[in-house]
């Protein structure tokens, strides 16, 4: 059976320090849900207290609509996978996933036959059936971490709970484990908690997202969600790189660059209460976003070309502003982009926030108009 948690205004201090302030969050059952933050953000502490491996001065934790604050750890149907894989040592992988089920009480527990074939099943699930006999040791990491999750299934948990469980390993053993985790929690129907803050990670494998800052969740929503409707600055800037462009709202809501009469671009809400104010903005633009052409005497100037990946990485300056623009990297010897040489910019999407001081908090979306994109 999944696991639908419920957290009720939980919070948490270490002397001074607000680990969680007032946390209020739902998870649906069945879901693969990130707590992404940075360090510091109540990530683990959340989690731990979800797990019974910490209390909360104050609040509830509900699964499947019963609080399980008063209750130990092994009461809480919950599977917990570190990210330093916590593999009893001495013990083989076979004898490591079936712990859970020798500690039950003896009412509980299975018979030596059903743990056997537990173990197998759980050993085919993550494709290390050959391996049963051997000690942590002789693994290598991705391998425990398929051990450390099969631990953590063989006791059928209602809600699985994963702490950085790929942090200590290089990216492509990350990338290959993520897609594997992905798979077999769609499945198993399991509900499952994942810590992690890398950004990427966070947007490939979860199905929502809670974006956590100082103690408090900023934002909860899916990948596609958080990415592409931030509702703060910080949650826009923490998934992924921005420019900053300083602009004043004009006429229809064009953003308008300060300083200059130009319109980078005009606002999709025109009714937006910030539209229609005129007021100073942070317009955001992602790099992919930002179109850079070739203009003699432009306010751009083009400081540096470098290849990232399959994309150009084109760094540049306008009025002391720094900006970032990616284009595949086929196209930049078409596009006569040049160091040195000067530039002028369109913006294809943004996101504008009010100046700090400024009310109507909520964001304001921005495109381009009439602007072809080369292919």
């Amino acid at each position: 059976m999944t696991g639908h948690v419920t957290i009720r205004n939980l919070s948490r201090s270490f002397g001074t320090f607000a680990a969680l302030r007032d946390v209020s969050l739902e998870i649906p059952a069945g879901e693969l849900v990130a707590l992404l933050g940075p360090s510091g953000s109540g990530k683990t502490t959340l989690l731990r207290i979800i797990a019974g491996l910490d209390l909360p001065d104050a609040g509830q934790v509900l699964i499947n609509g019963e609080d399980r604050i008063a209750r130990h750890p092994r009461e809480r149907g919950v599977g917990f996978v570190f990210q330093h894989y916590a593999l009893f040592r001495h013990m083989t992988v076979g004898e490591n996933i079936a712990f859970g089920l020798r500690v039950r009480p003896r009412g509980e527990r299975p018979t030596r036959a059903e743990i056997r074939s537990r173990v197998a099943t759980l050993l085919d699930l993550v494709q290390l059936g050959w391996l049963i006999d051997r000690y942590p040791s002789e693994l290598s990491g991705g391998q425990r971490q398929r051990v450390a999750l099969a631990r953590a299934l063989a006791i059928e948990p209602r809600l699985l709970l994963l702490d950085e469980p790929f942090g200590a390993l290089d990216t492509k053993v990350r990338k290959e484990l993520g897609a594997w985790l992905r798979d077999l929690h769609h499945g198993s129907a399991i509900t499952s908690l994942l810590v992690t803050h890398d950004q990427e990670e966070a947007l490939e494998l979860a199905d929502r997202i809670v974006l956590m800052a100082q103690g408090k969740v900023e934002q909860v929503g899916t990948p596609a969600e958080l990415y592409t409707r931030p509702a703060t600055p910080f949650v826009l800037e923490f998934l992924g790189e921005a420019n900053r462009l300083p602009c004043r709202l004009g006429e229809g809501g064009a953003a308008v660059l300060a300083g200059t009469g130009d319109v980078l671009a005009h606002g999709l809400e025109p009714d937006h209460p910030l539209a229609r104010s005129g007021a100073d903005v942070t317009l955001y633009v992602r790099p992919h976003d930002l179109l850079l052409e070739p203009e003699h005497e432009g306010p751009v100037v083009i400081t540096r070309v470098r290849m990232a990946g399959a994309f150009a990485k084109v760094e540049a300056l306008m009025q002391g502003i720094s900006l970032t623009a990616l284009m595949p990297f086929h196209r930049l010897g078409a596009s006569g982009l040049r160091e040195g040489e000067h530039a002028r910019l369109r913006v294809l999407h943004g996101t504008a926030f009010a100046a700090e001081g400024v009310e109507h908090p909520a964001a304001l979306r921005f495109e381009a108009r009439g602007v072809t994109v080369p292919a």
